[in-house]
């Protein structure tokens, strides 16, 4: 009997998963954030949604606060001008970090689609295999997983697996789908069963930026070459409105030139010289 003790004691414990997560962002985000930000507390049950972060100067703070909230990963969504978000992934308190930028956001009350799923729920991870192909595509799938990956011991967890997330990598960005399980075809309720998969939403694209060692911060450990970024673009717009400004006004001034250039002298016999 003392053997079988020891034998249960020396083999090792399956290892719990404790995952929890603080969403927040900061302040000067719109309405279409804000319902993007709900749809994601309603998907993921072990989520705990704080208030707004008041300078976008003190990341620092953000692990502290994780902390706090005894939470070991944070999704932040940062707030720029002219309604440019991004999205700050981290594994606090020691990171790491990515950076990434949003596009492409459309909630669930915007597609209005007929998919539906238990609130609280847990929901199963799909990966695309371009994931393993590059060193940041293996370090963001770790992470997504720890963030999107709920456990069997949240407290406002379902026991049931109803939908699934997934993640997919097209031109260097991150396309973020949430599709329902449905056993059973609609048009045919007492027909054969049928797995299919109906999408819920919402859906955005992630475009990787930085991922840094740290917590909000640290040595960078990749950079995406091919972002640009939207001040950037609206910056060449810009001049290249610019350019077609100063050509028409070229264009205006070289017509005037000629036109001075191509009037005559006055003659003689003019109206204005016969009665003066």
């Amino acid at each position: 009997m003392d053997v079988d003790q020891d034998i249960e004691s020396s083999a090792p414990k399956p290892k719990k998963n404790k995952q929890r997560v603080l969403l927040l962002s900061s302040r000067g985000i719109t309405h279409r954030m804000r319902h993007l930000m709900t749809d994601i507390e309603a998907l993921l049950p072990h989520v705990k949604k704080d208030s707004k972060l008041d300078s976008k100067s003190q990341l620092h703070l953000l692990p502290e606060l994780a902390d706090l909230n005894n939470c070991n990963n944070t999704l932040y969504f940062e707030a720029r001008r002219h309604e440019d978000l991004y999205l700050w992934a981290t594994k606090t308190p020691n990171g790491p970090s990515i950076k990434m930028h949003v596009q492409n956001v459309h909630t669930m009350d915007e597609l209005k689609m007929t998919g539906n799923c238990l609130k609280g729920s847990r929901g199963l991870l799909s990966f695309d295999k371009a994931f393993e192909d590059t060193e940041w595509g293996k370090l963001t799938k770790e992470l997504f997983t720890h963030i999107f990956g709920v456990p069997s011991t949240a407290r406002r967890a379902k026991p049931f697996i109803d939908h699934i997330l997934t993640f997919s990598i097209l031109d260097s960005k991150i396309w973020f789908r949430n599709f329902q399980i449905m056993e059973k075809d609609p048009l045919q309720p007492n027909g054969p069963p049928q797995t299919t998969l109906v999408e819920i939403g919402p859906r955005f694209v992630l475009t990787p930026i930085r991922i840094f060692e740290g917590a909000f911060g640290g040595a960078t450990v990749y950079s995406n070459p091919e972002f640009i970024s939207p001040a950037a673009i609206r910056s060449s717009i810009r001049q290249e409105q610019s350019k077609k400004y100063n050509i028409r006004k070229d264009a205006e001034q070289e017509t005037s030139r000629r036109k001075e250039h191509r009037k005559r002298d006055e003659d003689e016999l003019a109206v204005s010289k016969v009665f003066t």
